[in-house]
């Protein structure tokens, strides 16, 4: 398939580190081709594709990886219909709807079957081509992307499963406490799973729309962490001794510092959001048994059907902004350093 599209691209040129960190939260918009697939390829024309966080935490800085490239492409979590296939490809067919995942694991799971697959190469091999790069894949005005058959399954909707996970490794028990630190992109679908799980939830943000947000949602109690003095010891007294897990989904230093003050002794600090800067762990309350540290991802190939089924049992559903053209790329980024909006955010082509 030939033709151009236009592409929300980070511009990274070649210089010294410093100079590149000053230009790291550019974004422009460029004409690249429609790339063509090749033999384990599928071509995605996409219906949607969304940013958040995770898509701009490297050029924040907040990891030790590089840029992959000079021009990156940004955008994941992508849906929309199978415009072509490799010669190699099985299980989809041109038309098809279907929804891309990133690099983390190179999988193959087909809805209904989420039958395991091996990989056919490892991720390193994807970071220095323009058109499979790790978490990273197509945004454009006219949304074509294009991804090794491993990393497409069909269209499943309203599903997160970092969000899920954050929750269900907890290990909690019905009616116990959770916080959830951080409501909006991944949080409010975090507090829908915990409600679901008939857990008791406390929502604490910096932003009083996300906590609106989480009220509508079924939290059983709010805290504006920013404004709220002594938050911690109403929820230490509302609990009964504190929360039996708090989930950071918040990439901020400070919502990690707090978290420990609302747990309950023994209780589970779950590490979700990635900050700037390392964290300070006090090593004697770890050993004493004060709290522990837990992390969870979007998991494995073999971990996907439970969080498929719960979604859909129990209507799961993302609250999205949504906007109709690329060049609205810099309002989403703006929206999202701003730290204060509820819900996701994703560009409708």
């Amino acid at each position: 398939m030939s033709g151009k599209m236009r592409a929300a691209q980070y511009n990274t040129p070649k210089a010294d580190e410093d100079a590149v960190q000053q230009t790291l939260n550019k974004v422009e918009i460029n004409e690249i081709p429609i790339p063509e697939p090749g033999e384990n390829d599928i071509l995605i024309k996409n219906a949607c594709a969304s940013l958040c966080h995770s898509d701009l935490m490297l050029f924040w800085g907040h990891t030790a990886e590089k840029p992959p490239m000079e021009k990156v492409t940004i955008g994941h979590e992508n849906t929309g219909t199978v415009a072509a296939i490799g010669k190699n490809v099985t299980g989809f067919k041109v038309g098809d709807p279907i929804s891309a995942k990133d690099a983390a694991f190179i999988i193959c799971t087909a809805w209904k079957e989420l039958a395991d697959c091996t990989a056919l190469q490892h991720m390193d091999t994807l970071r220095n081509t323009p058109y499979r790069t790790t978490g990273i894949q197509w945004f454009s005005q006219r949304g074509w992307t294009l991804l090794l058959q491993h990393l497409c399954s069909q269209l499943t909707e309203s599903l997160n499963l970092v969000a899920y996970h954050s929750v269900k490794k907890c290990g909690l028990q019905e009616g116990d406490w959770i916080a959830i630190i951080g409501c909006g992109g991944l949080g409010h679908l975090a507090i829908q799973y915990a409600k679901a799980l008939k857990l008791r939830v406390i929502g604490i943000d910096i932003s009083d729309s996300q906590l609106e947000s989480a009220k509508s949602l079924g939290a059983d109690l709010t805290f504006n962490s920013a404004s709220t003095p002594g938050y911690e010891k109403e929820i230490l007294s509302q609990t009964g001794g504190g929360v039996h897990a708090a989930v950071v989904l918040s990439a901020s230093n400070a919502a990690y510092q707090g978290a420990p003050s609302v747990l309950r002794v023994n209780g589970i600090l779950m590490v979700i959001g990635i900050p700037k800067e390392n964290l300070s762990i006090n090593a004697l309350d770890i050993l004493l048994g004060k709290y522990r540290i837990m992390g969870a991802s979007s998991g494995t190939p073999q971990q996907m059907r439970e969080p498929i089924e719960f979604s859909y049992e129990h209507g799961i559903k993302a609250h999205m902004t949504t906007f109709n053209d690329i060049g609205d790329i810099q309002k989403i980024i703006d929206l999202l350093e701003s730290g204060k909006t509820a819900g996701r955010f994703g560009i409708v082509f």
